[in-house]
């Protein structure tokens, strides 16, 4: 063989490797490369990496697995598989739009809502988790975890939305949590869409409404007569009357004292089952769905048809006044059916537990009027993707605006649900394909109702925040019309 012959091989024999090589840097680079000209930091990488499963950590604690927190709804080991569920969402609408919702800073023309929020001292909000801050600190420190109070487990969760909106405006401003450019905190009121008000009343209510010792009255009323005194006191609330102040009030016996003194302001409710027309409506007010108290079913280990032997299920209390007197003219109707689960059951004895295994292996859930016309059972049969079946004639949904919920339920007039024979054959005959449309769709709306810190986009309380936001506009377009003439009468 020829020289000439041997010099091709050998520069063959040593382009092979280089190529390797640089293939395999170029694309670590790639992967680092982003906007077209600057590299992500590991910490940077870490963020958007970790902000997938809801849990956020220091970028300098070294790699250990996730440990259980309180601050997602869905526990992190679950979290990891249900990812999909939430990218799903992305892919519903422009994947490049989703995926920008989600800053590492939040800034002030980029927002979709600003919001003033009153610095109330502690024992309004997170003092009533027993939080105590530093001398003249009014609020934790919400970039690490272990500063941040726990709310509550049990029923107490399911009432627990002003804790989570309460964070996340914390969170608006802190560059090191990742979330969505729906809310940012503006500290000059003037510059706000909303003015929030920090007060925790469902807590407040569940904890704190009744007499102890020699108290003549509860924490829970004074706290209420202390803020009704704060804020009509405030220049922003005369401004507007209260108009464009945001109020949690989730627990339908939270605020009854203070409801009156503020109807003015827009509310986050569970319902309108006992506030009269003039106080709480759809037109000023936000419906937020209750925080769900079983766990969340992953996309991937959903039970389909055929694999839910249960047709129709429920557990909770069945006597109950109002409208609810419906629930016990249905047990006596479904409780001997064989494929029918209809019983009696509570929290105790792992009944939380005990409600999620018998929704997740069930088709349908019944969600039937109580006291009010809402429950936070609703929601536990979206997380476990059993189809709900509506019964309540008087509900409100959360984002019914933009959310159509008759692709993912069924709803039955509390007239016809009572007339013998007529739930099972209208629930009998949805068949297979019809049954799997509805749960595909719920599936991948289940996100809509997952409170967790940090927020992502399209949970819940971004949801909360886009709806508040729809809100405004009408609020701002009844004061300007109000002020017309206001600078020509000063003149």
């Amino acid at each position: 063989m020829t020289e000439k012959t041997r010099l091709p091989s050998r520069f063959i024999f040593f382009l092979i490797p280089i190529s390797v090589f640089l293939l395999i840097i170029s694309s670590i680079s790639l992967l680092q490369f982003e906007n077209g000209g600057s590299f992500l930091s590991k910490s940077v990488l870490k963020l958007i990496l970790l902000n997938t499963t809801s849990v956020y950590l220091k970028t300098n604690v070294k790699r250990e697995p996730v440990k259980t927190n309180f601050f997602s709804s869905i526990p992190p080991q679950i979290e990891a598989k249900s990812s999909r569920g939430r990218e799903l969402n992305c892919q519903n609408s422009e994947v490049a739009a989703c995926r920008k919702h989600i800053k590492r800073s939040c800034e002030l023309n980029q927002a979709l809502l600003r919001v003033y929020m009153y610095d109330l001292p502690p024992e309004f909000h997170f003092g009533l988790l027993g939080w105590k801050g530093n001398v003249n600190q009014t609020w934790p420190n919400v970039d690490n975890l272990n500063h941040i109070p726990v709310y509550p487990g049990g029923l107490n969760l399911q009432h627990s939305m002003e804790y989570w909106l309460t964070l996340d405006l914390l969170a608006s401003n802190r560059p090191k949590v990742v979330r969505p450019c729906s809310a940012l905190r503006v500290y000059n009121s003037s510059q706000a869409d909303i003015i929030f008000v920090p007060f925790f009343s469902s807590l407040s209510y569940n904890r704190h409404s009744k007499l102890h010792g020699k108290e003549k009255i509860s924490v829970n009323k004074m706290l209420q007569n202390r803020l009704v005194q704060f804020l009509m006191r405030q220049n922003e609330w005369k401004r507007s009357g209260g108009k464009d102040h945001l109020i949690v009030a989730h627990h339908p016996n939270s605020m009854l004292d203070a409801r009156k003194m503020l109807g003015s302001a827009m509310f986050v409710l569970a319902d309108f089952g006992r506030y009269p027309i003039e106080i709480a409506n759809l037109e000023k007010d936000i419906i937020a769905p209750y925080k769900h108290v079983v766990r969340t079913i992953p996309s991937d280990n959903s039970a389909p048809f055929d694999e839910r032997p249960i047709l129709l299920f429920f557990r909770g209390a069945i006597y109950r006044k109002d409208g609810g007197i419906v629930r016990q003219e249905l047990y006596y109707l479904l409780k001997d059916e064989k494929d029918v689960h209809f019983m009696f059951g509570t929290v105790q004895g792992n009944g939380i537990n005990r409600a999620g295994e018998g929704m997740a292996s069930s088709k349908f859930c019944l969600n039937i009027a109580g006291d009010t016309p809402s429950s936070n059972r609703l929601f536990d049969s979206i997380a476990s993707h059993c189809i709900p079946v509506i019964i309540s004639d008087e509900i409100e949904l959360p984002f019914e605006d933009v959310l159509d919920y008759s692709q993912f339920s069924i709803f039955v007039r509390a007239s016809d649900a009572i007339k013998n024979g007529y739930l099972l054959n209208l629930l009998r005959g949805i068949g297979r394909d019809s049954w799997t449309i509805m749960w595909e769709k719920l599936k991948e709306i289940t996100t809509h109702f997952e409170y967790q810190y940090p927020s992502q986009p399209g949970d819940a309380v971004d949801m909360i925040w886009q709806a508040v936001s729809r809100k405004t506009s009408s609020v701002h377009f009844t004061l300007h019309r109000k002020n017309r003439y206001k600078r020509s009468t000063v003149q």
